[in-house]
């Protein structure tokens, strides 16, 4: 996948040397212009150099650390990164500030917010990436279940207002998902995105709105990769 870097949202995919641990990231760095996609830019060349390492709570460390020395003042980015082990479908996912995932579970048909297990952490962590240098990071796993779908997206989607002004918000978002078809993420991503634009009605997107929707599926021999 070509990384997309226009404006202040980027989407990126790696695949490390191995064909086994997909990496999947979507960043969106405060602001607008060419200035914001430099930063942008240096977030994506962080995360190809990268591809090979696994735990990537040390990964999103190092981000942090690394855009806070390339950065000339102000820049901060909210960033979602997650890696997927096809082998036996296991999903790492670390969030630093971002937006929760949505998670379509096709086992019992429900969908829910995918949120960090750390109920009882007593550190501040997981801000966006560029505050404070040496944030600590964790990271979570999920089991992923064939047909499970993961949606992925920035503010601009969920601060889409309809003609009250009133925002979409994350929880409405979830119950937009809710109604849209669930057995292939392409027509998932595009009942999702018509559905954003049926709530704004005639009013003109306010910001840049990515949307990415993964689906872990069977391959041709049988083993599980997200698509």
């Amino acid at each position: 996948m070509t990384p997309a870097t226009r404006g202040g949202d980027l989407h990126y995919l790696s695949v490390c040397s191995q064909g086994f641990v997909s990496r999947i990231a979507l960043a969106d760095v405060a602001g607008h212009g060419e200035f914001v996609s430099a930063a942008a830019d240096r977030l994506r060349d962080l995360l190809r150099r990268h591809a090979d390492v696994w735990d990537q709570s040390d990964v999103v460390r190092e981000l942090n650390d690394s855009f806070l020395k390339g950065a000339s003042g102000g820049e901060y980015a909210t960033a979602l990164v997650l890696s997927h082990y096809s082998g036996s479908g296991e999903l790492l996912f670390t969030n630093a500030g971002h937006l929760p995932p949505l998670w379509y579970h096709a086992e019992d048909g429900t969908w829910s917010l995918m949120l960090e297990s750390t109920p009882y952490a007593k550190e501040i962590g997981d801000l966006p990436i560029g505050l404070i240098p040496g944030t600590p990071y964790t990271q979570t796993a999920v089991q992923l279940g064939l047909g499970d779908l993961v949606v992925l997206y920035t503010d601009g989607i969920t601060e889409s207002t309809d003609h009250a002004g009133e925002q979409l918000e994350k929880d409405g978002l979830l119950a937009l998902a809710r109604n849209v078809p669930s057995h292939s993420a392409v027509k998932a991503g595009e009942a999702i995105l018509a559905g954003v634009e049926a709530y704004r009605g005639v009013a003109a997107a306010s910001d840049d709105e990515t949307l990415v929707v993964l689906q872990r599926s069977p391959s041709a021999n049988g083993e599980a990769w997200p698509r």
